[in-house]
């Protein structure tokens, strides 16, 4: 077992990572991810904010934070980092199609929290651009478009599984 410490607003994180956690799907893009200042990151970059100047302003993030984690999303594939100017050197960090891949999940990450506030205390919401209505997301089954909340749609090992994987999903022993 790994551990890693990171201080989140003065106060001491540990991440733990089970050896069976480097296959696992979820804990992986988590790793890549879920940090907060990655997500914020990646919003900005959604609503068009390319620049290390712009990130920070908006953000409030010092530069070393900001710095550090746009190298994580340049290392991780999210972000391409491409010199816009010479003298001085100036970069700009751009959302690669893996990158832009992951904007149905911060959508969906904000519909749910939207979810859980009164209509008056949201401070932003998704609309159609062309229209001006107020969307809600959902995930659904792609070929039967039918939403996957609930119990109906379950985890099971897939084809590469780890055996500690295999065993968490295997079906209980019935006695």
């Amino acid at each position: 077992m790994t551990s890693e410490i990171e201080a989140t607003r003065g106060v001491a994180v540990v991440n733990r990572f089970r050896p069976e956690d480097l296959s696992c799907p979820l804990s992986t893009t988590v790793r890549h991810v879920g940090e907060w200042w990655t997500l914020l990151i990646l919003h900005d970059a959604f609503d068009g904010y390319t620049r290390f100047d712009q990130f920070q302003r908006n953000l409030k993030i010092s530069s070393s934070m900001l710095t550090t984690r746009l190298k994580t999303l340049v290392d991780d594939g999210l972000l391409e980092r491409t010199q816009y100017q010479d003298r001085p050197p100036r970069y700009e960090y751009l959302l690669t199609e893996l990158g832009r891949s992951l904007r149905p999940v911060i959508v969906t990450l904000a519909a749910w929290g939207n979810a859980r506030l009164a209509t008056e205390d949201r401070t932003m919401i998704l609309v159609d651009s062309e229209s001006g209505e107020e969307v809600e997301p959902v995930v659904v089954d792609r070929s039967t478009g039918r939403p996957i909340d609930g119990t109906r749609y379950v985890f099971t090992a897939g084809p590469a599984a780890t055996e500690a994987m295999r065993r968490r999903y295997e079906p209980p022993r019935t006695q």
